[in-house]
């Protein structure tokens, strides 16, 4: 099976089937976890899966599959009193097990600027053979603009003809980002990016992994698509970074 094949299947078995006993298939007894929920190794990892709630569910919305590295962009139902919107990436290794894990989180919101929620759009990847051009545009992007804040060039990677948002606070378009970005500079929330980890990339949708600052040390975790050489769709989880883990990896 493919990576992803292999991600899927542990995550249903795990997560849908709340089956303690999958992560005797599935991850790797040298299991490495980056999230701030749980600890390192498969023993952490099965007694989280053993307290998993009656109502609790997984809502996937993406796959997104580059190598070793597949990412799952979905919502959460029962984690908490509140569904929670989740990007989480994998890194499976030679058996096929889950080897690494990383993630982020951010709660649900109902009504959103746009009208969008945080996780709709297209399901699947496409325009396969883009990947290796799509992942170099928001690389130089992130590079740029993101953390070198120059908006002069900012239409050289985004289109300024269609540009849909997922970010609850931010409505379509360049204009509707802008606004949001101002009234959150207003707040004492400034868009930082010092660091970028990891770009993720399947033909059309590119993941972007940074840390940065936004009023408090952040993980960004920014999904693009890109059709004809822009970025034309955006959803994100911004999560703050903990102070404490419960393991010694960091969050990236």
């Amino acid at each position: 099976m493919s990576s992803k094949e292999n991600v899927l299947r542990a995550a249903g078995e795990l997560f849908g089937d709340k089956d303690p006993s999958a992560v005797d298939r599935w991850v790797a007894a040298d299991h490495r976890q980056h999230s701030s929920l749980v600890a390192d190794g498969p023993e952490a990892l099965r007694q989280l899966v053993a307290s998993l709630p009656e109502g609790f569910r997984y809502e996937g919305a993406r796959v997104i599959a580059d190598g070793v590295l597949v990412a799952l962009h979905g919502t959460y139902h029962g984690f908490g009193p509140q569904p929670l919107v989740a990007l989480d990436l994998f890194r499976v290794d030679a058996d096929g097990k889950l080897a690494e894990h990383w993630d982020a989180l951010t709660p649900l919101v109902a009504v959103t600027a746009s009208g969008r929620s945080q996780t709709d759009g297209p399901a699947a990847p496409s325009d396969l053979d883009t990947t290796e051009a799509n992942r170099a545009l928001v690389t130089e992007f992130a590079e740029k603009v993101l953390k070198g804040a120059d908006y002069s060039v900012l239409t050289d990677y985004i289109s300024t003809e269609t540009y849909l948002q997922h970010n609850p606070e931010a409505a379509d378009g360049l204009d509707g980002f802008g606004a949001a970005a101002a009234k959150w500079a207003e707040q004492g929330k400034n868009l930082v990016y010092r660091t970028l980890h990891k770009v993720v990339a399947e033909g059309d949708l590119v993941l972007l992994q940074s840390e940065g600052e936004f009023g408090v040390p952040v993980v960004y975790w920014d999904l693009f698509r890109v059709a004809d050489g822009k970025i034309v769709e955006h959803w994100d989880v911004i999560a703050p970074i903990p102070a404490e883990l419960p393991h010694s990896n960091g969050l990236f």
